[in-house]
C-alpha cells in the first residue's frame, strides 16, 4: 500500500477507531448487533481463516446468497487481502450461475442453504472452486462459516493500493451473455463520498438495507452509511409491512428504491397507520406518483440519479423537485457529456450517447479486451445510454442506443436479445420481438411479441412459464401478444420500430 493508497479495509480500521462503541450494522433476521469496532475485529479473524485457506492477492471469493452481515465481512476480509469478491445474483437460473462462476473463476465459494443443493450439482462444473463453505454459521451442509472465526487474526493487511479490485458485478446480458464489470477500491469509496455528500449523511443516519448486495445499489448505499459511521439495519428479504416496522423501530432515514419498493411501503404505511416521519430521504427509480406521495406523507426529499455499474452507480445526481423527470446534474467527480455517433458533443437539447469519464469508471470488463476497447474508445466510457442536457445543465434519460436496448423492470437490467434467444427455442415460435413497455407496478414491464409457426397454437401463460424455466424468472415476458404476420423490414428482420409503435402497450 502507497503512501497515497486508501482502500475498504483503510475505512473499516479507521471507523473501528472513530466509532469504536457505535453500533455499524443490525441483523433482523436473528437480532445481531455489531459496534465498528466488533465489525472490524471479525473481518480480521476472517481475513486470517482465508490466508490459512490459501487466499492471495488477486483470488476471486464467489458469494451467493442473500444480504446478510457474514456477506457484509466477506466484503471486508477480502480486501484486507486483495481478494476479490464475486457477488452472484441468486434470482439467476442455475445455467447462468455457472457462467458466472466459470468466467471469473473462484477460488472459493459461499452459498446459502437454500442455494447448495443447485450448488452441489454444479461441482463437477467449477473446477477453480477449490473449497465450499456455508454463508450463515452452520446453515447448510458445507464447511462452517464459523472456522474461518476460529483462525487467528490476521497479522498484516496486505499491499492493496486504491487501483486494485475490489468486487466484479455481472450486467445483463448484451449478446448473449453477462459481463463482469470490476470496480475498484477507489471507483467504491469515491461513490461513497459522493453519496455521503449529497444526502448529508451523518452518523445519525440510519439506513433500511433492503437491496442486494450483489447489486451495486445495494452494496455501495451499505458501504456509504457505513463510512459516515452510520448503522445498516439489514433485511435479507423485501417486505413491505416488515419494512414499515422496521422504519417505526429504528427510527430509519434513508433507503433505494426500485419499483415497486416505494409505493409498497407507502400503502403498507398507511393500512396499519404507521409513521413514516424518520425517512427523510429516499433515492431511486419511483414513478412520479408515488414520489409525489411519499414527500407529501413524510416531508422528505427524494433524489434521482443516473448511473450504471460501470460508473459505481453515479454519474448525475440531484432532488426531484429541482427538475421533475431530470436525473439531476454531473456529480462533482465526474465529467458527463452526451455525443453523437461521430463523438462530437451534442447541442443543448439535442439527444445523444453518454458518456463518462473520471474516479468513478470502472476498470473494465473481465477478460474481455475488445469490449474495453470499445467501450473506452476516445477517452470515453460509452454508457450504451441516449440522453440530453438542458439548458440548466440536468439530464433527461432518453433511453438506450438501438444496438444496446435495455429493459428495466423493478431495478434489473434485462437484453430484449436474451429473451428473444428463449423464446425462439419454444418449438411453436417462429418469430419474436421483445421490449419494455410502461407497467403499473415495474414501472417498465417486458413485452413479447410473437408470430406462431404454422399450424402451431400457444397460449400466454405456457409462453411465460417457458422462458421461466430457462433463464432468471424476473427476465421472463409481463405480456404476450400474438400476431398472424410480423412486420419485417428488407433484410428480412422484423421491424422493431414498426412492432412497437403497433404493439408498444401493455
Amino acid at each position: 500500500m502507497g503512501l497515497y493508497d486508501f482502500t475498504f479495509y483503510d475505512l473499516i480500521r479507521r471507523n473501528a477507531a472513530a466509532f469504536p462503541k457505535a453500533e455499524s450494522w443490525c441483523e433482523i433476521d436473528d437480532r445481531r448487533t455489531l459496534t465498528f469496532k466488533d465489525l472490524k475485529n471479525q473481518v480480521d479473524r476472517i481475513a486470517g481463516g482465508l490466508k490459512a485457506a490459501g487466499i492471495e492477492k488477486g483470488d476471486r471469493l464467489g458469494v451467493l446468497g442473500k444480504n446478510s452481515v457474514e456477506f457484509f465481512l466477506l466484503y471486508g476480509a477480502a480486501a484486507a487481502l486483495g481478494a476479490i469478491i464475486l457477488p452472484v445474483n441468486w434470482r439467476l437460473s442455475a445455467d447462468e450461475i455457472n457462467y458466472i462462476l466459470n468466467d471469473c473463476t473462484p477460488k472459493l465459494l459461499f452459498a446459502d442453504a437454500e442455494f447448495q443443493e443447485m450448488i452441489t450439482s454444479q461441482r463437477p462444473n467449477l473446477p477453480s472452486v477449490a473449497n465450499y463453505y456455508n454463508l450463515k454459521g452452520d446453515s447448510g451442509g458445507l464447511d462452517a462459516f464459523a472456522a474461518l472465526l476460529e483462525s487467528a487474526e490476521m497479522s498484516e493487511a496486505a499491499e492493496v493500493s486504491s487501483d486494485d479490485g475490489f468486487v466484479i458485478i455481472h450486467t445483463a446480458a448484451v449478446a448473449g451473455r453477462p459481463r463482469g464489470a470490476l470496480l475498484s477500491h477507489g471507483n467504491v469509496l469515491c461513490a461513497c463520498l459522493h453519496l455521503d455528500y449529497y444526502l448529508s449523511l451523518t452518523e445519525k443516519d440510519v439506513h433500511l438495507s433492503l437491496l442486494p448486495l450483489f447489486h451495486v445499489a445495494g452494496l455501495f448505499m451499505a458501504v456509504a452509511v457505513f463510512g459516515a459511521g452510520a448503522l445498516n439495519v439489514n433485511v435479507s428479504a423485501f417486505n413491505a409491512d416488515k419494512a414499515v416496522g422496521l422504519i417505526e423501530e429504528f427510527g430509519v432515514s434513508l433507503f433505494f428504491d426500485f419499483p415497486p419498493i416505494l409505493a409498497s411501503v407507502l400503502t403498507a404505511a398507511e393500512e396499519k397507520e404507521s409513521s413514516l416521519s424518520s425517512l427523510r430521504s429516499v433515492m431511486g427509480l419511483g414513478t412520479p406518483e408515488d414520489i409525489d406521495k411519499y414527500q407529501k406523507m413524510t416531508g422528505g426529499t427524494y433524489y434521482c440519479m443516473y448511473g450504471q455499474t460501470e460508473t459505481a452507480m453515479l454519474g448525475t445526481f440531484g432532488r426531484y423537485n429541482d427538475a421533475p423527470g431530470s436525473a439531476g446534474r454531473p456529480v462533482m467527480l465526474a465529467d458527463v457529456r452526451t455525443v453523437d455517433d461521430d463523438g462530437q458533443t451534442a447541442p443543448q437539447g439535442t439527444p445523444g450517447e453518454i458518456v463518462v469519464k473520471g474516479p468513478l469508471v470502472f476498470k473494465g470488463y473481465w477478460n474481455l479486451p475488445d469490449d474495453n476497447a470499445h467501450t473506452f474508445r476516445n477517452g470515453w466510457h460509452h454508457t450504451g445510454d441516449m440522453g440530453r442536457f438542458d439548458e440548466n445543465g440536468f439530464l433527461f434519460y432518453a433511453g438506450r442506443k438501438p444496438e444496446k436496448e435495455l429493459i428495466k423492470p423493478g431495478g434489473e437490467n434485462v437484453y430484449p436479445a436474451e429473451v428473444e434467444k428463449v423464446i425462439l427455442q419454444h418449438p411453436a415460435v417462429e418469430k419474436t420481438v421483445v421490449f419494455g413497455v410502461p407497467d403499473p407496478k415495474w414501472k417498465e414491464g417486458i413485452k413479447a411479441v410473437c408470430q406462431l409457426k404454422p399450424g402451431k397454437s400457444l397460449e400466454a401463460a405456457e409462453l411465460i412459464a417457458f422462458v421461466g424455466e430457462r433463464i432468471a424468472r424476473y427476465k421472463k415476458p409481463h405480456y404476450v401478444e400474438i400476431i398472424s404476420e410480423m412486420p419485417i423490414k428488407a433484410d428480412g428482420m422484423p421491424d422493431r420500430e414498426k412492432i412497437k409503435e403497433r404493439y408498444g402497450s401493455s
